[in-house]
């Protein structure tokens, strides 16, 4: 079963999730497109369910399938839709970035409802 990138991502992109996973299937879109998050995305076809980016992500955007919480279930769609729709994605890649606190995570939760 593969892994998803929800909404908790959306705008907060941190790629240490790109970092540890053996398969490159992280994307993200191209360029900023109408209608499409500015978030990563786990290609499902791709994904080989190692569970290696769970919890190398530092906002908890990340759940197995079967556990997306039912506020982020949709989400599930924008995964799906990178295999679909390559020519808007690109590759993810691994950024070097500061990772968030404890209180950001907390708040990006709440302000996504979960």
């Amino acid at each position: 079963m593969a892994y998803v990138v929800t909404r908790l991502c959306v705008d907060c992109i941190s790629t240490e999730c790109v970092d540890v996973c053996p398969v490159d299937c992280f994307y993200k879109p191209a360029a900023s497109s109408e209608g499409i998050p500015n978030m990563l995305m786990i290609s499902p076809s791709e994904c080989i369910s190692c569970a290696a980016c769970e919890p190398a992500c530092p906002w908890q955007a990340i759940f197995e399938e079967n556990a997306v919480p039912a506020v982020a279930v949709d989400d599930k769609a924008w995964n799906t839709y990178v295999d679909s729709n390559r020519e808007v994605f690109e590759k993810a890649e691994y950024e070097n970035k500061e990772n968030p606190g404890p209180e950001a995570v907390a708040a990006n939760r709440v302000r996504w409802g979960m």
